[in-house]
């Protein structure tokens, strides 16, 4: 039941990163959807969503790492 938890939690943030790659590719090509009014404001909205997933995900995996003992927890 822990797996299937952990994997829906990882799946939303990578269905959020396809959609920042999608803006931004679409920015690119010049193609704008309804909510942007400017290109420009379409590749940076894709850009924090691409980039807000991505540091979710690798939050999660590095904490885990962490309480599994992979990964030495720093001395202060």
């Amino acid at each position: 039941m822990a797996r299937l938890a952990a994997f829906i939690v990882l799946v939303i943030p990578g269905i959020a990163a396809a959609l920042g790659i999608k803006l931004m590719r679409d920015a690119l090509f010049g193609i704008l959807f309804s909510p942007f009014p400017y290109i420009w404001m379409q590749f940076v909205a894709g850009f924090l969503l691409l980039a807000v997933s991505i540091g979710f995900f690798a939050g999660f995996l590095f904490r885990r790492d962490q309480r599994t003992g992979r990964i030495q927890k720093k001395k202060k």
